[in-house]
């Protein structure tokens, strides 16, 4: 018989020193819900925000701890009863609800494999990682901002082999299922499937630290979505390098209103706080006005999300009046661009926070952060933080010789928060290290200190005349006019010099922006003529994941599209 396909073989002289150093463990996430449960049974695990639908009032789902527990052996003996094994992959496209939660425990407690879906995913994308992991069971809301997920789910049924079950949460009771589906609360919340299933039945499916844990799709800003494989471990100290150098504990207060269908919110909005057995508080629907409600009444003291969240956050505080009360929140970590120092000063003036730059990818967790000593921000404005004390990184040049510091290059990494595989492309995992090191794809300088700076994509360089533009570079220094919102720098292809720049942009509030304004501006900054855009698109929205992460290759496409 052969091996089943999300089986991982863990070198083990590599496990036994990862946890010789205290790296990587025996525990599942599982079991700190379990010492969390027994510790405060009746502490607030989750408070979950749904926004309201056709101008109701939200709904706000709040569970303990001692309820998440008796909820996740209900779902896990639910599974079994679906005939799911260890091994097997549980998929799910939900919002923001305490559901994720329960179904991932659920899995991490028989052994299954949780497959997160972005919610903006459809059909085509959903049946491609259906498909591509060998999903049994697949769970959908019945609608979401308007789109019918309960239609999209029974496209798959028919559609995916695998697939023998699709449940749909929320459902109104009054209207029929189409066929072949089934409603989520009756098999998993109301059935009492854990009394003909014992916990000693459900112990004796626990997983090793080692096994498999998830399954989650990159968010595609290459165009090009892989299925990153994780374990328990490589999970659990991926997110360590949030928590520990925060010194965040079971105290603190997580808000979450990154999607849970991408890692940001899924390890760091969801495992982490309940590895540490803190509440933390679900944002469904982006809303920075809500986002501050949430923050004030839940006393929240950490958020992650990218910079678009916290300029958002501070125009909803001057849309206020220009003041809020914010006293518990301490730290807002910020990812996936570099951080615009104006970004620093606001977020410290209108929220009374402290930005933490971080970089990360999917397949490795967070592995650099800046410190709370940086109290002024100058870290945070000039760098993406320092690794982690398991992280070693490199950069080098496109033969892999290791270059000077200040000098931009390929960015290396190596760590044990490392994915195992790409599922069912492991010529790709393969292809993506050079002698041992990850090559992450994105090109960064380190200084003397060992901060590094990315500086852009490998994939993501605009090459004009033959000279390279420092594409993040340009785009921080247009983050500091203050004629402009967002903005992003892209090429678009010309007969002679093969590329020129083109700055996409939304302006601020009541501006007007003009290509001489932004040549003017980067003048100011004394930055090279060659680096400055030569194109200028207006836009009311920039395409993005639901991370919050600009996709280029949208806007690339697009350009081109109208250079021909």
């Amino acid at each position: 018989m052969s091996e089943h396909p999300t089986k991982i073989v863990t070198d083990p002289t590599e496990a036994v020193a990862n946890r010789e150093r205290g790296w990587w463990r025996d525990a599942t996430l599982y079991d700190d819900v379990v010492v969390a449960a027994a510790r405060h049974p009746d502490k607030v695990a989750i408070v979950g925000h749904r926004h309201a639908t056709g101008g109701g009032a939200p709904t706000v789902d709040v569970v303990s701890y001692r309820h998440l527990l008796a909820k996740v052996d209900r779902f896990a003996a639910g599974l079994l009863e679906l005939g799911v094994l260890p091994g097997d992959v549980v998929s799910f496209q939900l919002p923001n609800w305490w559901h994720v939660a329960a179904l991932h425990l659920a899995c991490v407690r028989i052994g299954a494999v949780a497959n997160p879906i972005l919610m903006i995913l459809r059909q085509r994308e959903v049946g491609f990682i259906l498909e591509r992991v060998q999903s049994r069971v697949f769970i959908v809301p019945s609608t979401f901002r308007g789109f019918d997920h309960a239609a999209l789910g029974h496209e798959m049924r028919s559609r995916v082999p695998t697939l023998d079950h699709v449940f749909v949460v929320n459902h109104p009771t009054d209207v029929a299922l189409p066929d072949g589906l089934q409603r989520f609360e009756m098999h998993f919340c109301d059935t009492p499937w854990e009394q003909s299933r014992p916990p000693v039945s459900l112990d004796a499916r626990r997983p090793s630290a080692d096994a498999t844990a998830q399954i989650i799709f990159t968010s595609g800003t290459t165009g090009e979505p892989k299925g990153v494989v994780h374990t328990h471990n490589t999970l659990d100290l991926g997110l360590r390098c949030v928590s520990e150098p925060l010194r965040l504990t079971g105290d603190d207060v997580v808000l979450m209103f990154s999607p849970l269908g991408h890692q940001t919110g899924y390890l760091l909005g969801m495992c982490m706080p309940l590895r540490y057995g803190m509440k933390f508080v679900l944002q469904d629907l982006w809303d920075p006005a809500v986002m501050l409600r949430l923050v004030a009444e839940e006393g929240v003291t950490w958020t992650m999300g990218a910079t678009t969240f916290v300029l958002d956050a501070c125009a909803a505080v001057d849309r206020a009046g220009g003041s809020v009360d914010l006293p518990t929140f301490r730290f807002f970590s910020c990812g996936g661009a570099p951080i615009p120092p104006r970004a620093v000063q606001l977020a410290r003036e209108k929220l009374g926070t402290q930005l933490v730059a971080v970089w990360g990818m999917t397949e490795i967790g967070i592995a650099t952060t800046t410190l709370p000593d940086d109290i002024d921000g100058a870290k945070a404005m000039t760098s993406d933080g320092i690794g982690a004390e398991w992280v070693q990184l490199r950069i080098a040049d496109e033969a892999g010789r290791t270059l000077p510091a200040g000098t931009a290059g390929r960015l290396l990494v190596r760590t044990p928060t490392q994915h195992r595989t790409y599922f069912g492309r492991h010529d790709l995992y393969q292809a993506s290290f050079q002698h041992g090191w990850f090559d992450t794809g994105d090109l960064a300088r380190m200084d003397d200190d060992g901060y590094i700076r990315i500086t852009g994509r490998s994939k993501d360089i605009i090459i004009r005349g033959g000279e390279n533009i420092p594409v993040t570079e340009v785009e921080a220094a247009l983050y500091r006019c203050p004629k402009i919102r967002e903005v992003a720098v892209v090429g678009y292809p010309d007969e002679r010099l093969g590329e020129r720049s083109c700055a996409v942009v939304i302006p601020a509030e009541g501006e007007t922006v003009a290509l001489d304004d932004l040549c003017r501006h980067l003048k100011a900054e004394r930055m090279a003529k060659h680096y400055w855009p030569e194109r200028l698109e207006l836009r009311d929205a920039l395409p993005k994941t639901a991370s919050g992460k600009i996709q280029k290759f949208v806007l690339r496409h697009e350009l081109a599209a109208a250079s021909s």
